[in-house]
């Protein structure tokens, strides 16, 4: 079986090489607070995990993917692993969902550049292995390019909405998806975020330390800041519901659902002051792009103001959650409205409530924001462009 080598696991350290790395030394987690050396390891962790919550992606102290000495080596593997110890005796799950987006976007960053070293073909061979050992896919070389299953390709481009990431448009030969570096790299990027959340939820709570105590205060702090609190009062339909549901877990909402999200509250009266809380908890919060998107959306920075997709285009980006409150409507803002039945009596088109503004509303309890995409082409952010 290969193994991977120091470099590999300095750039891949959730990696399981990069735990047994940890053990050869045997140091106990108090050494990581008490001991000078170690403690320079610990601060290091704590700034790796508050920069995944300034939407930053982490980079390593390498020299073009090289660890030059090992305190360099011991320093990338040892302080991953103890942002995951941080981050569980935070006990926030956004902190969970932004680290392991900041930590996979700075995977592909070494990924593309590893598969695209056309002088290092060790390097190529790591690249490969790594994603055979995570997710069972054989990558296979050929020149410029790397051939990836139909069947891991449509997997992994699922969480896609964009029209080029769909499988009519790419280039398939004999059962493969002819792909670059960056695209190959691209293309796992959420399976490498999922990855990393998993190990971080399935490790064990250790117990608190008197010298993390402080790092992990602030941290918890940092998470409940980044947490907005609204209350959502009258009904929404499924869609709607479902993108809140995955903003507040902190989780990934992709650009077309973060563009319904953001067109479906404008439509019904919220301002983008009223709107920008509920992206605060996305993995890839940025409150100045948040703020132009919403406000671009809104068309206060321009002459158009976009409309809420229809649900025969919510069903084509698999956002549509109909239930059979949804029978008879055409857009999600009919979802709730009242029309005329046959016998001229009032007839339910979706839930039983008013169509107004008032009766559907999100009532912000704070003001900050975070990224619904840009509208005019496929929208981008941080964790979807392509």
């Amino acid at each position: 079986m290969l193994k991977l080598g120091r470099d590999e696991l300095a750039k891949y350290p959730f990696m399981p090489d990069a735990g047994r790395h940890l053990q050869e030394y045997g140091f106990g987690l108090r050494q990581f607070g008490e001991d000078p050396a170690l403690r320079i390891i610990s601060r290091k962790a704590f700034e790796r995990v508050m920069a995944s919550t300034r939407g930053e992606i982490y980079r390593p102290e390498l020299v073009r993917g090289v660890a030059s000495e090992d305190r360099i080596l011991d320093a990338e593997i040892f302080s991953f692993l103890i942002a995951i110890v941080l981050i569980k005796l935070a006990r926030r799950p956004t902190l969970i969902q932004r680290f392991a987006l900041s930590e996979a976007r700075c995977a592909e960053v070494h990924l593309e550049r590893d598969l695209a070293d056309r002088g290092d073909q060790l390097r190529k061979t790591m690249a490969r292995h790594m994603l055979r050992e995570l997710f069972g896919m054989e990558v296979r070389p050929r020149k410029y390019h790397y051939l990836i299953p139909v069947h891991d390709y449509l997997m992994h481009s699922a969480v896609f909405h964009e029209r080029e990431w769909k499988l009519v448009n790419r280039r398939v030969e004999g059962g493969f998806v002819v792909l670059q570096s960056k695209k190959t790299a691209r293309l796992v990027r959420h399976a490498l975020s999922v990855h990393i959340a998993s190990r971080i939820k399935e490790s064990a709570v250790p117990e608190m330390i008197p010298a993390f105590e402080e790092a992990v205060a602030k941290l918890a702090a940092e998470a409940d800041r980044l947490t907005p609190r609204y209350v959502v009062t009258g009904e929404h339909p499924p869609c709607i519901k479902h993108a809140i549901d995955v903003l507040e877990r902190g989780e990934n909402l992709p650009h077309s659902g973060r563009f319904m999200l953001a067109t479906f509250l404008l439509a019904r009266g919220q301002s983008v002051e009223e709107i920008a809380p509920l992206f605060k908890n996305a993995p890839d919060y940025n409150e100045r792009v948040t703020m132009y998107q919403l406000n671009h959306l809104a068309g206060t920075s321009g002459s158009t103001r976009y409309s809420c997709p229809s649900c025969g285009k919510l069903r084509t980006q698999n956002l549509c959650f109909a239930i059979p409150e949804c029978d008879g409507i055409t857009s999600p803002l009919q979802f709730g409205r009242v029309r005329q039945g046959q016998a001229g009596g009032a007839e339910s088109v979706g839930a039983s409530q008013s169509g107004s503004a008032d009766a559907t509303t999100t009532t912000p309890t704070e003001t900050t924001s975070s990224s619904p995409p840009p509208p005019q082409k496929a929208p981008t952010t941080q964790e979807g462009g392509a």
